[in-house]
């Protein structure tokens, strides 16, 4: 099965790829623009990375002939809530007309499955706990609206072309390869673990980001999940839409909530530090808290989370040690 992976420059592009190749996939083609991604990623894992921007449908149509991708696994997206409550247009041009721009290219080429990394965000405030596939879809932020949109699209493409997809609702996605080879290098960085961590470590300041909410320690409540289930989640989605599985949609999350300070408290643990508590500019768009129930992913998937919050803290602080 050749296939095409977007954005597999990225971070989790890049896990999953690693897993897809120990799970014997290795005709794998990365599509990425390289403005977050890292092309020596893709060269460490022994990828070809054909560097092309989805909002750019006339660089798609000039792929060569010799791409017959018969799925793609599509990662490339641009996905911070805060940036894209300042700035919408980015997120709709970019998760939205380059996915449909995507899309357009792989109907032409008749690509049978597509796995599309999705967000928890598209269920926007959580109406009960934990949330599951059947909550109502109401995103609080542009990106979240980009990522419905998406799905919107996957399902009358599904009727209409027989493009049969996963849809990955993974919550936050946190760690690093548990084998220490690839890990997490974003500029700017805006996840909480590794920015606690680089604070622990000396590299740059710390304050919190998030507003004070109605929790027991008044900061968000998120249901973090170890990037390594997440690749395992894309290659487990793979093989059952190729063994004929039905279009769908899936929740990946630990089924766990923790607090933005629990999250600091097990950083301080890890590192023997001690971060300031201080507040800095709050983060629009975050609802107060959100866990998954992951039991469909469980069952229909047989995806079974290996890693705890401990085993993110510590992939990703000596990853960052060493990096």
């Amino acid at each position: 099965m050749k296939l095409l992976v977007t954005g597999g420059a990225g971070y989790i592009g890049s896990h999953t790829i690693k897993h897809l190749k120990k799970n014997g996939f290795s005709d794998i083609v990365v599509l990425d623009n390289l403005e977050n991604g890292h092309a020596k990623v893709c060269e460490m894992l022994g990828v070809e990375v054909i560097k092309s921007d989805l909002r750019d449908f006339q660089s798609l149509k000039s792929l060569n002939s010799k791409y017959q991708f018969e799925a793609c696994l599509h990662f490339a997206a641009y996905a911070s809530v805060g940036e894209s409550v300042k700035d919408p247009l980015k997120y709709f041009l970019n998760n939205y007309v380059g996915s449909l721009n995507l899309l357009n290219y792989l109907i032409s080429k008749n690509c049978k499955y597509f796995v599309l990394s999705s967000t928890s965000e598209v269920y926007g405030e959580a109406e009960y706990l934990p949330i599951d596939e059947n909550h109502p879809l109401n995103p609080t932020n542009p990106y979240g609206v980009s990522k419905k949109m998406v799905e919107d699209i996957l399902k009358w493409f599904d009727s209409a072309y027989g493009l049969k997809f996963a849809a990955l609702r993974y919550f936050n996605a946190a760690g690093c390869d548990v084998d220490g080879e690839i890990g997490e290098l974003h500029n700017p960085e805006n996840h909480l673990i590794p920015n606690a961590i680089l604070a622990a470590l000396g590299k740059k300041e710390f304050k919190l980001t998030c507003a004070k909410v109605d929790t027991p320690d008044n900061t968000p409540i998120r249901d973090y999940v170890h990037v390594d289930d997440l690749a395992d989640a894309h290659v487990r989605a793979l093989k059952y839409l190729a063994n004929g599985g039905v279009s769908d949609f899936f929740n990946l999350g630990t089924g766990k909530g923790y607090s933005v300070l629990e999250v600091v408290n097990a950083v301080e643990k890890i590192s023997s530090k001690i971060l300031p508590k201080e507040y800095g500019e709050a983060r629009a768009g975050e609802p107060a808290q959100k866990f998954a129930s992951n039991q469909k992913a469980r069952k229909i998937l047989m995806w079974n989370p290996k890693y705890n919050l401990e085993d993110m803290v510590k992939t990703t602080y000596d990853f960052l040690g060493r990096n």
